[in-house]
């Protein structure tokens, strides 16, 4: 045989490879489609849930920026609407979702308001959340600056990083005086129905919010939208800073902050996340602290928005259960937020989810905070929180039907995706 010469079984092999590829992925689209069908059907016969129990609204001080934790949505609007009104010189906006509803346009009239008395406005979304948004809505008062973010970004089809990643950041800076960051997007929804974290600091740390807006703004505006001037913060304060993901520039320390805080830990870590999806290298700090005697609870919603996410979920609880990790799933309700406390020490509230399209592909901004009566405040969110979850025993798990295994294994290389 010769070197062009191909072996008389190399047809053959690459036949059946590719038709168990293909069949492989049909049964992928069967099973989720199957989840997505049934997910529905479940949905529509669900009543509208908004019996959760709320956490409270905590105030405390961490160096000199004071800091406010709201876990119901409709506290959170009407404080950030207040601060709104009380603009004098700038407000800067980034949501990635923004309904044409009630409290959208809440928000959309006092953003006008500001304008009509000479305020600078200036508003940032998501194209691609915001699809099912009638495009009239996102015409504000002619002074505010708007900047959205497009629909399509062609880099996708290389999967290109540095051009895919979705604007996934919910900021609000009000004159450089107060600032707001976490993980409620802007909708009647939120407001009451789904359970969420956001972080207010009011002092000079709000640079920390006003310098992430500004770098994304600049760096992602075109001819037409004005370059905001980025002053230096003038002061060093490692006890309250923004740890932002910003795609274009390849920058992803979210990721790398939330690794060194568990591989510190040795007390207990408490992490509340809308989607689960960890990589290997956060899987296996979670499970070593556990195994070293670290008290690790993982509470996420028993059933999100997302069905995909969930499945894909469930497919690392073998894994963390061996491991003793707590896992508590939330009740009768969507839990939205973004939390992790370690130690009685360290805080972190933000935009990011533990799963790839946070840590690896959007922008994302959390804060970073030291302090001992913010993380008390944090355990106290967290328990009034696991008193509306319920423990996901071993035993429970071990009875899952065949079903539920067999979609759980076919899911497994869409963990990168997600």
């Amino acid at each position: 045989m010769t070197k062009r010469e191909t072996h008389p079984y190399t047809g053959t092999v690459k036949k059946l490879l590719w038709r168990s590829a293909l069949a492989f992925a049909g049964t992928q689209a069967a099973v989720i489609g199957g989840l997505v069908a049934t997910d529905a059907v479940k949905k529509s016969q669900r009543k509208k849930r908004t019996g959760f129990p709320r956490p409270g609204t905590y105030t405390s001080s961490v160096s000199d920026a004071v800091t406010t934790v709201y876990t119901y949505g409709a506290d959170l609007y009407d404080a950030m609407i207040d601060e709104i009104d009380k603009a004098e010189r700038h407000v800067f906006i980034q949501s990635y979702i923004w309904k044409d509803d009630e409290t959208g346009r809440r928000f959309k009239d006092a953003l006008g308001r500001a304008a009509e008395r000479g305020v600078d406005v200036f508003v940032s979304y998501d194209g691609f959340a915001n699809l099912v948004v009638r495009p009239r809505f996102y015409r504000f008062h002619p002074s505010v600056h708007v900047l959205r973010s497009p629909i399509f970004r062609p880099g996708i089809i290389f999967a290109n990083p540095r051009s895919t990643g979705l604007d996934h950041r919910k900021i609000l800076v009000v004159d450089d005086r107060v600032g707001f960051v976490g993980g409620y997007n802007i909708g009647a929804p939120y407001a009451t129905e789904w359970r969420d974290t956001h972080l207010r600091i009011e002092g000079r740390s709000v640079w920390e919010l006003r310098h992430a807006f500004i770098s994304f703004w600049n760096n992602t505006r075109t001819s037409r939208h004005p370059e905001l001037p980025d002053p230096g913060a003038g002061f060093w304060e490692p006890r309250l800073r923004s740890v932002s993901n910003a795609p274009a520039g390849m920058v992803f320390p979210i990721r790398g902050v939330y690794l060194a805080a568990i591989n510190r830990a040795t007390s207990h870590i408490f992490i509340t996340t809308a989607y689960f999806i960890p990589d290997g290298q956060i899987l296996d700090a979670l499970t070593a602290a556990s195994r070293r005697g670290v008290d690790v609870r993982v509470l996420v919603p028993e059933e999100s928005n997302h069905v995909l996410s969930d499945w894909l979920s469930r497919g690392f609880y073998s894994e963390l259960l061996d491991a003793g990790v707590t896992i508590l799933l939330y009740e009768n309700a969507m839990v939205h937020a973004k939390t992790a406390t370690i130690d009685g020490k360290w805080t972190t509230v933000g935009t990011a989810n533990i799963d790839r399209l946070s840590l690896s592909g959007n922008y994302e901004i959390n804060m970073e905070l030291y302090d001992d009566k913010l993380a008390a405040d944090m355990e106290r969110i967290f328990e009034v929180d696991s008193g509306n979850s319920r423990v996901l025993t071993p035993e429970e798990w071990q009875r899952r039907n065949v079903v539920a295994r067999f979609a759980e294994l076919v899911l497994v290389p869409l963990r990168p995706l997600l």
